[in-house]
């Protein structure tokens, strides 16, 4: 098992409890979604002065990190805020397993190096993919 793997399980594990990462991420990465799906958040990140990072998660090659508080920039106190309170959890823990998730998700999401051509979908669709990725 990789480090990614252990940190999913051991996040999935928290989460499951609390329930609600995968609609959570499913409305954050939707094309309909809060941010426009991932070109959306994708830009961003290129605004907020992380494109080397997303660009790494969706190209191929290493995923570069990205931190809790550089989280919290790009997406915005209010979205991690709102976020927290659907998981029913702190802001700064929600932004702190977004950071660990977020990079391998993406690069998963994007396993030719770029987001696929009709994007990701609808938030339940998206959900049930995350579903599968996050073993749940």
């Amino acid at each position: 098992m990789g480090l990614f793997d252990s940190v999913v399980g051991a996040v999935t594990g928290q989460v499951q409890q609390q329930g609600g990462m995968t609609n959570v991420l499913g409305r954050l990465l939707a094309d309909n979604g809060e941010m426009g799906g991932l070109g959306g958040l994708a830009e961003k990140f290129k605004q907020g002065g992380m494109g080397e990072q997303i660009n790494s998660w969706i190209g191929n090659g290493e995923n570069l990190p990205i931190s809790a508080e550089q989280i919290s920039q790009i997406l915005g106190s209010d979205t991690v805020r709102n976020i927290a309170s659907q998981l029913g959890i702190d802001p700064d823990q929600a932004a702190q397993q977004l950071s660990a998730m977020l990079p391998g998700l993406i690069d998963k999401l994007t396993p030719n190096g770029q987001a696929p051509a009709g994007g990701l979908g609808n938030p339940g669709d998206l959900s049930r993919m995350l579903g599968g990725i996050l073993g749940r």
